[in-house]
């Protein structure tokens, strides 16, 4: 079994993504070559692991559509393909993210329409009991008695719960939300939420709306996906100005999103002073890359050991309460 190399980037671009290119070639590309790379990474760091935010697993049946979208990428977005990486069974893509030292991850699930999230909920529920090291995760979308089931998940032990304004395409201010956020502000679980408009906009995607809500309730913890891009300056200054926003690095940085949106560099320092709100985060297994290469995009920005540590690891850590590995039985590789 092997994973793909491809970055995704093209021989057109500048200087730096050619360099990027080569970069993404050099990667062992067997299972054991990657693995051992992943590790390398974060003991040199002198990490115990590594926290990422944002990871699928859902039920079989949702992946697999979730697949077959991705495989018709190319024919929808200018020929951009998007190869799963880790087109795996759900036994062989947890031993994996655990081989790759990933300590505590997440199970990001999403309606598309109503009368799907407590469905989705349950199984997650479920799955989080018989996966450990999964945070019990939890979603919802704008209906009647959405905030009957958001309850229901924190009662049952959701620590963390996944929205995405693009593929539901809701306004998140809708005011059949407005009750839930106000109990997920209350209770302090945080929100991943796509809502930047990459890869395509929608009609309620880009800060505004989510700064609507964000202004209703400004405790909620809200971890925008992605960087929030191709917004990324927006969002920035959504969690400069909200202390309880965070941002995931899900795919920002690397070559496959560069190439189409890359991150303005001279945000960097602004970047750098929120590194104790950026959290890890990465697509598994739903990307078209190796793992890896998310890890070597966030080292080659150039802002230190302590923010690698900070947003590999730490941040996740202190978000959720992770005990110490020594307290869980657990040491190092």
């Amino acid at each position: 079994m092997t994973v793909d190399g491809t970055s995704g980037a093209t021989a057109d671009g500048n200087a730096g993504a050619e360099a990027d290119v080569a970069d993404v070639a050099d990667i062992d590309v067997s299972v054991e070559g990657e693995v051992a790379e992943v590790r390398r990474f974060w003991a040199r760091l002198g990490l115990p692991g590594l926290v990422d935010v944002h990871t699928h697993f859902m039920p079989e049946r949702v992946l697999r559509k979730v697949w077959a979208y991705f495989d018709a990428v190319g024919s929808v977005s200018d020929g951009v393909e998007w190869p799963i990486t880790y087109r795996l069974e759900e036994d062989e893509r947890l031993a994996l993210i655990r081989e790759f030292g990933v300590r505590a991850f997440t199970a990001m699930l999403y309606p598309h329409k109503a009368g799907m999230a407590q469905w989705l909920n349950h199984w997650a529920a479920d799955f989080a009991d018989r996966t450990p090291d999964c945070l019990h995760t939890s979603t919802l979308f704008p209906e009647p008695g959405v905030e009957a089931y958001v309850r229901e998940a924190l009662e049952s032990g959701a620590r963390v719960f996944k929205a995405h304004v693009q593929v539901g395409a809701y306004d998140p201010a809708d005011e059949l939300l407005d009750p839930a956020w106000g109990l997920l502000a209350e209770a302090g679980k945080p929100v991943v939420i796509h809502c930047g408009s990459g890869p395509a906009p929608g009609k309620h995607t880009g800060p505004e709306p989510i700064g609507r809500v964000l202004a209703r309730h400004p405790r909620l913890r809200l971890v925008v996906a992605h960087m929030g891009l191709p917004e990324y300056e927006d969002f920035l200054g959504l969690a400069e100005r909200y202390g309880e926003v965070r941002l995931d690095t899900t795919m920002a940085f690397t070559d496959f999103v560069e190439r189409t949106a890359p991150f303005p560099r001279p945000e960097l320092p602004r970047l750098a002073d929120l590194g104790d709100r950026v959290l890890l985060g990465s697509d598994f297994p739903n990307i078209p890359y190796p793992y890896v290469h998310q890890l070597h995009a966030l080292e080659r920005l150039g802002l230190g050991d302590d923010w690698l540590r900070a947003v590999c690891h730490d941040n996740g850590a202190r978000l959720f309460g992770l005990a110490e590995p020594d307290e869980e039985g657990l040491t190092p590789a």
